[in-house]
Formats: C-alpha cells, structure tokens, sequence
C-alpha cells in the first residue's frame, strides 16, 4: 500500500520534472520538493474565481465591482 508521503513525494518529483525539465533532486523529500518549487516561481497574479462554470454575476470578491443588474434574492 502507498503512503500518503509516497504519493506527495511522487506527485512533487512529477511536478518537478515537469516545471524544471530536469529529474528531481536525489535526496529531497516531497514536502521539499514543493517547497522549492513554490519558493523558485515567484509570485504571479491569478485570478482564482476564473470559471466557465461560473457566471461573472455570482461572483463577488474584494476588488470586484457588484453588476448593477444583480439583485438581492
């Protein structure tokens, strides 16, 4: 059976090698691994509400203006 720490492990190494196109450092473990990867990207701006499932009318959130149209129900 595999651990939760072998699945994190497997998924940082997959995600590693996918960001960095190079094979996961030998010795980090998983919890590691994610840690550098965060840390190596900086910050970048998303908008996390962003669904096509969604529409722009039931979305509120700071710095979102409330469509005029939208009424109390």
């Amino acid at each position: 059976m595999v651990t939760r720490e072998q699945r994190i492990y497997e998924e940082a190494a997959a995600l590693w090698r996918e960001v960095f196109d190079e094979p996961p450092p030998a010795r980090a473990s998983g919890s590691a691994m994610l840690d550098i990867i965060t840390r190596r990207l900086g910050e970048i701006a998303y908008e996390r509400l962003r669904s096509p499932h969604l529409r722009p009318s039931t979305i509120v959130g700071p710095g979102q203006p409330k469509a005029q149209d939208q009424g109390l129900y």
